[in-house]
């Protein structure tokens, strides 16, 4: 079977070569030449996941309507970008399968929804959980949610991805889903925060659990299960992102608590800290939906430099106490 990817960035490479190891062509669309040409004539991506020997079964290309003509596509863009990736690609009504996470800017659509505007008429599903691109591609042990509205789509989709050691788990939750990997980028940032500024482990563990708080708020003011945000595509990822310097997320928020500017850390980077661009638009969502998130409200302060780590900090200490589950 021929699938295509959109995206060649490291997560994009790393689910190519999940579907190669099963056995399928893949069509893997990047922008950059050098990608393109590095991955076919290399056999490696040396800008994103230098070092891995790629399947000979990928092949890259800056034709998008080539990739839009597989049986299946897995869409792996920036969240922002998202809507106008999708707009170039061919309409022939294979199932997309989302994989990226965020929500997007001014209309506050979760991913699946600008997918439906997008791409009229294609089956949509959504992939999320706690992964880094690394090891999903080296073949470590690897557990994700597969979501769709349609069970037996979601069966099908990940009877075609599904790999030893990259297991989906099936779900109908699909906003539950979105939500999940969008919010736990801003929070994984805020970890950071407190990591860089040396603030312990106890105090990461508690904005672990508040922010887990300030998620599931937010999601079930928006539609999701609690049981999906208490799983892999929620709680799962957030702890994973939350606790390690491979999160792109949580090393802007450790440059971030160590003094260095937002603009800085963000104009040094190849690859995108997504949650940067969530934050300011979750908390435009959080207040249309009246939900409290002084969490995300803090990194949007730390963000736009209007707010020092420290400072940040100090004002959610000194916040009213309150009962824990209020």
């Amino acid at each position: 079977m021929t699938i295509g990817v959109v995206g060649g960035g490291a997560w994009g490479t790393a689910l190519a070569q999940v579907l190669a190891s099963g056995g399928h062509e893949v069509r893997l669309w990047a922008r950059e030449p050098e990608v393109i040409r590095a991955i076919n004539d290399d056999r490696e991506n040396p800008l994103y996941l230098k070092g891995l020997a790629l399947s000979p079964r990928i092949e890259a290309t800056d034709d998008i309507a080539w990739v839009g003509e597989a049986q299946a596509v897995l869409v792996v863009t920036p969240a922002q970008h998202m809507r106008a990736v999708l707009a170039d690609m061919p309409r022939h009504g294979q199932p997309l399968l989302l994989c990226s996470k965020g929500i997007e800017a001014g209309s506050h659509k979760f991913l699946h929804e600008v997918a439906r505007e997008a791409v009229d008429g294609s089956p949509i599903a959504v992939l999320s959980g706690p992964t880094f691109a690394h090891e999903v591609a080296a073949g470590l042990p690897t557990a994700v949610t597969l979501a769709a509205e349609d069970e037996a789509l979601a069966a099908r989709l990940a009877d075609l991805i599904a790999q030893p050691h990259f297991r989906p788990y099936l779900s109908t939750d699909v906003a539950g889903a979105e939500i999940g990997g969008a919010v736990k980028n801003v929070l994984a940032i805020a970890c950071g925060v407190v990591e860089g500024a040396g603030l312990g482990q106890n105090a990461r563990a508690a904005l672990i659990s508040r922010g887990f708080a300030e998620m599931t708020r937010f999601g079930l003011a928006r539609g999701a299960r609690p049981e999906t945000l208490a799983g892999l595509s929620g709680l799962g990822d957030l702890v994973l992102t939350c606790s390690s310097t491979s999160s792109r997320n949580f090393s802007l928020g450790l440059g971030l608590g160590q003094g260095r500017s937002a603009a800085a850390l963000l104009a040094d980077r190849r690859t995108v800290a997504e949650g940067a661009f969530t934050a300011p638009v979750l908390r435009e969502a959080a207040a249309a939906a009246a939900v409290d998130m002084p969490i995300v409200s803090a990194v949007c302060d730390l963000l736009d430099g209007s707010a020092a780590a420290r400072e940040v900090v100090e004002r959610l200490l000194a916040r009213p106490l309150k009962a824990e589950h209020a």
